[in-house]
């Protein structure tokens, strides 16, 4: 397993007085120009790094080739570092999604891909896999261009784990079967685990190609077809890596990859009666609507992986510069653009006013700027839809008479960029400590003893995460198995690896990707029976 080789890089763990790497000092040679600001500086006044990457695919992807919309129409997808035109990408709609459709309908009733021996199969996805290894770094910097995260992020953690998530799929193909059943009677049993069909998945902006992976790789290992919709904002990734899966000898219209916005390629795809599953990543809001769309139409099977408001409970007895790390960590990684972001800092009274103090500071170390540069923490914000959001919650904030410790505000004077914030003395009521805002906004709340943290922390809707820092294992293991949530990190967090299945409570979705739950998620089982005559043994 990858487990200790990726949580290095994209997750912060204490398992003793010493402190893991911070993720800022990975290290990255790099010649390229640009310079690291501390959010408390001056705006950034460097012009932006050029990613040493062409744009080559801006189509969709439909039985194998890069076609135009059906409209001939094109939208623009931008550089959150300054808000300027990337490339023009193809529009897909209804009639696209119908198009993408009846190919993964004819690849999979007709088509190699659910006959080929699973062992076939596997050797595809481990020729995709090594591509990707090969071309890591042009695909880390599509992913950063189209993105804002860091670039060290994407080509040391999300890449590589992306390429492991291949390779782990890879060795599942040939390992999915079913059971002889034992029965009462004179009959043979059995059961089969059979393809599912074709598959619809919607995938989000903020991890694009991890969601591309999480999706696409159980599904194809199960021996389905697929058509897959990007995120409006960042569609490049996912072309670029469904090319090379198709030099890996994936057949055509096994993978079909439609761009386009959510009320009409994404609603066409959720209703459409010739898909046979669903699979959906993003809001709560627009998962309930997704949810709609496929019960009204063929009632097929969801998966959804929500939004959450994960809380980070720091314990009496914990080591308060590790906690204040590990908290950082686990609600700035990747802008707060993070659906599991520990977002609800829970801090003991006894050592709260220590702790905020600290985490003011440490806000203040946070290197922001240039995503492509070594050693930048925080790049910019999606868009400025979301640029704009956060804002209005750092307002409402102010507003409600929590105490803005630091941030709040731009940061730099183009692009969608935000100071690291920090609020104190959050009150349960407040909208920070409600909604899920999706950036840089770190809301530290006081409790006095585990009873009521436990209280607290369930009275939401949301059921993602959790994290818990303490050095008690009595006190981990209570809460534990007290909180309502689908993972829980002790004295860690964002630790994922290709194995360890992920989803949520609640509102935060419906099933678990990742591991070997997700295979459930794109397999039928089927009952065989048939009639034994003067068996020898029952």
């Amino acid at each position: 397993m990858a487990t200790s080789r990726i949580s290095s890089l994209l997750s912060r763990s204490f398992t003793s007085s010493a402190s893991s790497a911070l993720l800022s000092s990975i290290g990255r040679n790099s010649s390229r120009r640009g310079g690291i600001f501390r959010y408390s500086t001056a705006a950034v006044v460097e012009e932006p790094i050029n990613p040493s990457v062409d744009v080559n695919y801006t189509q969709l992807l439909i039985n194998g080739q890069f076609v135009d919309a059906a409209t001939g129409k094109t939208f623009e997808t931008l550089d959150p570092r300054t808000g300027n035109v990337i490339a023009s990408v193809a529009e897909g709609d209804a009639e696209d999604v119908n198009r993408a459709v009846s190919a993964a309908r004819k690849a999979f009733d007709e088509g190699p891909w659910p006959r080929m021996s699973p062992y076939e199969r596997s050797k595809i996805l481990l020729r995709f896999a090594d591509l990707l290894e090969k071309h890591n770094d042009e695909i880390a910097a599509l992913e950063t261009w189209d993105n804002g995260k860091p670039f060290e992020q994407a080509a040391k953690a999300e890449v590589p784990l992306v390429i492991r998530l291949m390779r782990y799929y890879a060795g599942w193909a040939d390992k999915i079967h079913g059971l002889t059943v034992p029965a009462d009677g004179l009959h043979q049993v059995q059961t089969l685990h059979e393809p599912i069909g074709v598959a619809g998945q919607i995938i989000p902006w903020n991890f694009p190609l991890l969601m591309y992976a999480w999706k696409i790789g159980p599904a194809l290992a199960c021996g389905n077809t697929i058509v897959l919709k990007t995120a409006e904002q960042t569609p490049l990734s996912a072309l670029y890596a469904s090319k090379l899966l198709h030099e890996a000898g994936l057949p055509p219209g096994v993978l079909n990859v439609v761009s386009g916005y959510g009320p009409t390629a994404g609603a066409a795809l959720a209703s459409h009666m010739d898909v046979d599953k669903l699979a959906f990543t993003g809001s709560t809001a627009t998962g309930k609507i997704v949810l709609q769309l496929a019960a009204r139409s063929n009632l097929k099977p969801v998966t959804l992986e929500l939004g959450g408001k994960s809380p980070f409970i720091v314990c009496e007895d914990a080591n308060v510069d590790e906690a204040v790390e590990l908290a950082h960590f686990a609600l700035f990684f990747n802008q707060g653009q993070c659906c599991c972001a520990g977002s609800r800092t829970f801090v003991h009274e006894s050592i709260y006013d220590e702790f905020v103090e600290k985490a003011k500071a440490r806000a203040l170390r946070r290197t922001v700027g240039d995503p492509f540069k070594a050693g930048i923490e925080q790049g910019p914000q999606i868009d400025s839809d979301q640029f704009e959001k956060i804002l209005r919650y750092i307002r409402s904030g102010v507003e409600n008479g929590a105490t803005l410790e630091t941030g709040g505000e731009r940061f730099g004077k183009e692009g969608f960029f935000i100071k690291p914030t920090v609020f104190s003395n959050v009150q349960d009521g407040m909208l920070i400590a409600q909604d899920e805002i999706f950036g840089p906004v770190q809301s530290i709340l006081k409790f006095k003893n585990l009873d009521e943290v436990i209280r607290r922390a369930n009275a939401t809707s949301y059921g993602l995460a959790a994290g818990v820092f303490t050095q008690n294992l009595d006190t981990a293991n209570t809460l534990t198995r007290a909180l309502k949530v689908g993972t829980v990190w002790i004295n860690c967090f964002d630790v994922f690896d290709a194995a360890i299945p992920f989803g949520g409570y609640k509102m935060s979705g419906h099933g678990r990707e990742k591991g070997i739950y997700s295979l459930q998620n794109y397999l039928q089982v089927k009952a065989v029976i048939t009639p034994l005559k003067n068996p020898a043994w029952l």
